[in-house]
């Protein structure tokens, strides 16, 4: 490869590289401990909700930069109501389903003001911030409501026996997880080369096959080597079933519909974008709306993880999102970013904490790593941003 095909490739992958660093570096300080097979399930299960509220938030980043402060106090407020209600006697699916409603209603409006009535997000989502930890801390009325379905639990990632039950009748090891990594790696493999050979076939240029084929192996060991670590200690958690549907839903969403396109145009040239004939307005008003949406879902995993509602859940929810999204390669201008993306992103963050965890770092130095490392990736987003306009 030349000189500048190395260089956008390097580009192109820088966070990967960063985070297998990242990886080897704990994995040094710790003497493997972050390796461990209880460290990396939980790892999964620890950050879902970062997960799920960083694909929002893509979408909110998309149209601008945009960003949404209020998912920390919604994902509150709907696992406090939903806490709440289970408490009552109410069906644990009924519940689900009026969190989910919940958040859709409280996105919707939410949305509404940033479309229709022109309320900047900032302000719209930081009044949805403060107005939602509020009412979380007025219905628990300061207390912690368990919650004790154990069914509800299971099945959002909470409970003793979160895990996909080895079908297969593996001893000592997990089988179905095994079986699970091996196709989940040969259909990314089969997606990813026939999507190479029909844009061959329609003619468009294509990215070097090495580059292509090295990526892939990576990608490939990576998800086998954590498959065989989960099966090493108890399979696959629960939480990570939600997590996966939410990215493989909102990937497809973002790469190949005409909303997801209508996202990057609108972050790229908001005004050219209405001149095209695109209502903007409906495009705001998509991504707010999932976004609450998905906070409520991150809420609902919350309280199963956590066996309760707190008036304390979801501080700082928001940073955690914010921060992964722009560390997977979202630009601070928008009309950039990917969910694969934000997704590195957020494993990253989530290695940091567990590493730092592990090495008993103070929690107030950490949070100071963490800034630091959000201000590296807006900067290098910035400069790469004025190198390109030269």
């Amino acid at each position: 490869m030349t000189k500048t095909k190395v260089m956008n490739w390097l580009q192109k992958n820088t966070m990967i590289l960063i985070l297998v660093l990242v990886v080897l570096f704990f994995t040094w300080q710790t003497g493997g401990k972050i390796l461990l097979p209880q460290n990396i399930t939980n790892l999964i299960a620890q950050n879902a909700y970062v997960f799920i509220l960083a694909t929002g938030m893509l979408l909110c980043i998309l149209t601008g930069g945009n960003i949404d402060l209020s998912v920390g106090s919604v994902v509150c407020f709907t696992g406090a109501v939903g806490a709440l209600l289970m408490a009552t006697g109410m069906n644990m699916w009924l519940a689900v389903v009026v969190m989910l409603v919940i958040g859709l209603i409280i996105g919707g409006l939410q949305a509404f003001c940033i479309a229709y009535v022109h309320v900047p997000p900032f302000i719209t989502t930081l009044a949805g911030q403060l107005i939602f930890r509020g009412l979380s801390n007025v219905i628990l009325n300061g207390r912690t409501q368990t919650v004790s379905i154990q069914a509800f639990k299971d099945i959002f990632g909470g409970g003793a026996t979160c895990y996909v039950p080895d079908l297969l009748g593996g001893n000592g090891i997990n089988l179905l997880c095994i079986v699970v990594g091996v196709l989940a790696c040969a259909a990314y493999l089969l997606v990813t080369f026939r999507n190479r050979m029909n844009r061959a076939k329609k003619g468009y240029s294509l990215e070097p096959i090495v580059p292509v084929i090295v990526r892939s192996l990576v990608i490939v060991a990576v998800v086998m080597f954590v498959m065989v670590k989960m099966a090493q200690y108890k399979g696959i958690p629960s939480a990570l079933i939600w997590v996966v549907l939410v990215v493989a839903v909102y990937a497809y969403i973002t790469s190949k519909t005409k909303m997801g396109r209508y996202l990057y145009a609108v972050g790229g040239n908001e005004k050219a974008t209405k001149l095209s004939g695109i209502d903007t307005r409906k495009v705001y008003f998509f991504a707010y709306t999932n976004m609450g949406f998905l906070a409520a879902l991150a809420g609902i995993l919350t309280i199963a993880r956590m066996a309760s509602a707190q008036p304390t859940y979801g501080d700082s929810y928001e940073m955690d999102a914010i921060s992964s999204c722009f560390i997977g390669g979202a630009s601070a201008y928008g009309g950039v970013g990917t969910v694969p993306g934000v997704i590195i992103g957020a494993v990253l963050m989530g290695v940091i904490n567990l590493g730092m965890s592990v090495m008993g770092i103070d929690q107030n130095f950490q949070k100071v790593v963490k800034g630091a490392v959000l201000l590296a990736a807006v900067i290098f987003d910035v400069v790469s941003k004025q190198n390109e306009s030269k």
